[in-house]
């Protein structure tokens, strides 16, 4: 079979290359797919380029979600079946023709879901969904973030609006606006326009902001901290600038604000199965009628792996770049 490796880390455009791969086997538990489509994740990138927060052995397969049809079942493999189609998070080495899955982590996929709906439905919606569960936010609050059309963002906006939660969605460009308004997402404002932070103040009024969810880092942890209400939250779950957080230590002191960093890997560890069964059942529902809407950029053949990651990291992107792999 053909698949995506690498022997160094590095830029993934050049370290990446397609190989002859042995069809793995897989072992009790596990279950193998014919992978159809495979998402290209910034955690995917950074993994590949040696800066996520942990190094695979070399050599390595690369990409950790898509979907496919169950070609083959470990020992004691049940809730799956050969010939299903299914969606997995947690693959090493889904950029292949066949990829090996835990088969709990395998969640079958109803016809109503396509295929590039489903390829990204775990791994970046269920980050966003334990995200807004970790806030504690409640029903009627103001939540603010930025990179808020971003994958993470995106899904936030989506899931918090059923939940009576107001979102405040910052984003870098004008032209990110209408992007956002075209998911049906509200409360967008672009950073580069002047007095942006007027335009908070006037969607919000009197009531406190009670969460600020950051994704970029930098300058921008300190602007979302310095409209926080007193006792308010800032939660890092990304840097996109690549900068460390600049914040107040004043605004920290006298608002009394709390500042924590979410990574849902780790929280995966002590989550309960009630509870994950119970939040993909809720991505499952909403995605089959149409309530999350996961947009989609571009689709490129595994050859093509060069060109699709790093069009996966191009700014102005309307959604995610795929890989086809069969």
């Amino acid at each position: 079979m053909q698949g995506l490796s690498y022997s160094e880390f590095g830029k993934p455009s050049q370290v990446l290359a397609v190989q002859e791969l042995s069809k793995p086997e897989p072992a009790a538990g596990e279950v193998r797919l014919r992978m159809i489509l495979s998402p290209i994740h910034n955690h995917d990138v950074l993994t590949v380029s040696g800066q996520y927060g942990y190094k695979p052995p070399l050599p390595a397969g690369a990409g950790s979600e898509g979907v496919g049809i169950v070609d083959a079942l470990g020992e004691g493999v049940q809730g799956v079946s050969v010939g299903q189609r299914v969606v997995a998070s947690g693959l090493k080495g889904a950029w292949a023709e066949y990829a090996i899955a835990k088969g709990a982590s395998c969640v079958p996929m109803p016809e109503s879901i396509d295929d590039k709906t489903a390829a990204q439905l775990i791994a970046m919606p269920l980050s966003a969904l334990t995200l807004l569960e970790f806030t504690g936010i409640r029903e009627g609050q103001w939540l603010i973030q930025n990179a808020a059309n971003g994958a993470v963002g995106k899904v936030l906006a989506q899931l918090a609006k059923p939940r009576g939660i107001h979102v405040i969605n910052l984003v870098r460009r004008a032209d990110a606006v209408e992007e956002l308004k075209e998911l049906g997402i509200e409360n967008v404002i672009a950073t580069d326009a002047p007095n942006w932070t007027e335009a908070v103040t006037s969607l919000t009024g009197t009531s406190p902001i009670a969460v600020a969810i950051d994704g970029v880092g930098g300058d921008a942890s300190g602007d979302l901290l310095s409209l926080l209400g007193e006792g308010g939250q800032l939660i890092s779950f990304g840097v996109m600038s690549g900068e460390k957080m600049r914040i107040s230590a004043g605004d920290v002191i006298f608002k009394q604000a709390v500042v924590k960093g979410f990574w849902l890997a780790k929280l995966m560890e002590t989550m309960s199965r009630e509870d994950a069964g119970r939040m993909i059942g809720e991505l499952v529902t909403r995605a089959a009628k149409g309530e999350l809407k996961l947009q989609v950029d571009a689709v490129f053949p595994l050859a093509e792996a060069a060109k699709a990651v790093d069009a996966a990291v191009e700014r102005g992107r309307k959604g995610k770049v795929l890989l086809r792999l069969s």
